[in-house]
């Protein structure tokens, strides 16, 4: 299977095999899925607190006697039974973080990346340089080459001029491809690839 590659004209300069136990496998979206939760996890902050009754204002004394007053026998006005009391079982401060298989990492990506290239919303370029950092340009270029929404631009490096000047865009993000997950692919609706970035994708998830 090949894919056409193009220039910045959006012209076709050449093409690049696919290779198939990269993009066919077939589309297992619950390892996506997977993917996405662990890193929405990773992301929580996790400081949420409640206060026990060791921590809630008010004394430990005995509020009154024992017997005596026809009221409930208790021992601490900071008893979870009464108001203002302490909260039994409350949130603590806590990561959310887990950690997944490597290949379930890989395959996730793997699939990711195939559902955009089966469903059409991929264009591979030559390569994305920018001669001078104007947001202007980088726009009019990004839409020659079918950028519409949200799209990610990926690259092994990307330019240091030309992420200046796309990052003002709304809905485009950039991403090096040493970085790219499948919550990346999942939030966007068209990928913009480097041959180099593909080509570093298919070694990495070969």
């Amino acid at each position: 299977m090949t894919l056409d590659v193009v220039n910045t004209q959006n012209e076709k300069v050449g093409s690049v095999d696919l290779r198939d136990e990269v993009f066919g496998g077939p589309l297992k979206l619950d390892l996506v899925w997977a993917s996405v939760v662990r890193q929405n996890a990773s992301e929580r902050r996790g400081t949420h607190m409640t206060k026990n009754r060791a921590l809630v204002s008010g004394s430990g004394k005995k509020p009154y006697k024992q017997k005596g007053t026809g009221r409930p026998q208790v021992g601490s006005s900071r008893t979870p039974l009464w108001r203002h009391g302490g909260t039994v079982f409350g949130p603590q401060p806590r990561s959310y973080d887990f950690t997944l298989p490597k290949k379930v990492e890989r395959g996730a990506l793997r699939v990711a990346l195939t559902a955009k290239l089966r469903a059409g919303e991929v264009t591979i370029v030559d390569q994305l340089r920018a001669d001078e950092k104007k947001t202007k340009t980088a726009l009019q270029l990004l839409t020659r080459l079918g950028a519409s929404g949200r799209t990610l631009v990926i690259d092994v490096q990307p330019d240091e001029n030309f992420s200046a000047s796309a990052r003002n865009i709304a809905g485009v993000t950039i991403v090096a491809s040493g970085r790219l997950t499948p919550r990346d692919l999942a939030h966007t609706g068209r990928v913009i690839a480097t041959r180099a970035a593909l080509e570093r994708l298919q070694e990495v998830l070969g």
